[in-house]
């Protein structure tokens, strides 16, 4: 077909490749067979915001384009790219919002409420819907690809919601899944604390939250999780107890830790001296705290060298005392203690007796009667 005949075919309405000749600020001059190149503003260049019309085109880049109307003074058809990429996206658009497919689209511009993003058309991202948590900056997100789901969409009047909360949602729902299906009572995990009640800690595992009670943060005694631990630390898990149907997961911190008796077994040995605290005064002896988290008992006969009634006479709760390890079985964790073995036996008291001054006093030689010599001759 000659170039000629070629021209009497393009009529408005017509959808036709052509090739761009000329780039100006705020059009661009197309090819499109006719005997004079067609004007292609910058407003119908992108569904989007355009600054100049050389950001989306080049010379001799090949274009299609939708003639939408006829400039009889000039001879000039003028075309839009926009209305081609338009119709192509909605019907691409209308397929993911029906089978609920993703799409990747870059942020072209950040608005009140949102961010713009280019999908063929304008599509729109609502503040809500960008991430699980909330942001309060969104300027990061300029230029960079999402992706997305449609959410709502109206052609008629030009209207497409996008969320990528949705997509975070599912990927978020597809980890859970995983991480539940492959986790088995004693594995041990690396998590991400993300809140702290006055129970315990729930830690995030991949997907999914675990509870670590606060009787499982450490193997000393921990009187509120914000003790040991913040929202964002890293901590190493174990599963100790696992209901998949529920989706409950309890965890321990402590289980994956060297627990205290082990380390008591490798510093403490029989015969050793050490400062301990009281802990517990029972009836029958004392409780000690040698090492955090290990309790030795002193028996009431093991607390003074002298006969006591109660370890009360001589100890109270809180204080410092030295101890001497009597017996040590890490395994049935137990220890045995002693006071008064790791304290030096008082020396006795001497009595001072009549006698012993009398006897003291003669062994000067000095009587009565050498003090006084004229009572050796009284009768």
């Amino acid at each position: 077909m000659s170039e000629e005949m070629k021209a009497e075919f393009v009529q408005v309405g017509d959808v036709v490749t052509g090739k761009v000749v000329k780039v100006e600020q705020n059009q661009a001059l197309v090819d499109i067979g006719y005997k004079s190149e067609a004007i292609l503003p910058i407003s119908e260049v992108s569904s989007l915001h355009v600054e100049q019309v050389a950001d989306e085109l080049q010379e001799e880049q090949e274009v299609q384009v939708k003639v939408i109307r006829y400039n009889q003074e000039d001879d000039q058809f003028v075309v839009s790219k926009k209305a081609v990429d338009a119709e192509a996206a909605w019907d691409d658009l209308q397929a993911k919002f029906e089978s609920g497919e993703s799409i990747v689209a870059p942020v072209a511009d950040v608005v009140k409420g949102g961010l713009v993003v280019n999908v063929g058309v304008r599509g729109f991202i609502p503040a809500s819907l960008v991430e699980l948590r909330f942001v309060e900056d969104f300027s990061e997100y300029k230029d960079k690809e999402l992706e997305l789901k449609v959410v709502e969409l109206d052609r008629e009047k030009n209207k497409c919601i996008l969320s990528r909360k949705a997509v975070l949602e599912d990927q978020a729902n597809q980890s859970k899944e995983e991480t539940l299906n492959n986790l088995e009572v004693g594995t041990v995990l690396d998590g991400t604390v993300q809140r702290l009640t006055d129970f315990g800690a729930f830690i995030d595992i991949g997907g999914v939250d675990g509870l670590v009670h606060v009787s499982e943060i450490a193997w000393h005694r921990v009187g509120h999780p914000s003790e040991a631990l913040q929202v964002g630390d890293k901590v190493q898990v174990k599963v100790i107890k696992l209901d998949r149907d529920n989706e409950r997961i309890s965890l321990s911190i402590k289980e994956t830790q060297e627990g205290p008796w082990q380390q008591v077994a490798r510093e403490i040995q029989a015969d050793d001296v050490v400062k301990g605290e009281v802990k517990r005064l029972v009836s029958f002896g004392a409780f000690i705290e040698v090492f955090p988290g290990v309790e030795g008992l002193v028996h009431i006969s093991q607390i003074s060298h002298r006969h006591i009634g109660t370890p009360s006479e001589v100890l109270k709760e809180g204080e410092e005392v030295q101890v001497k390890v009597l017996d040590i079985q890490p395994d049935q964790k137990r220890i045995s203690l002693s006071i008064k073995e790791a304290t030096e036996q008082p020396a006795p008291v001497k009595k001072e007796t009549t006698e012993s001054v009398k006897e003291e006093s003669g062994s000067f030689g000095v009587t009565l009667g050498d003090m006084y010599p004229e009572l050796r001759n009284l009768k």
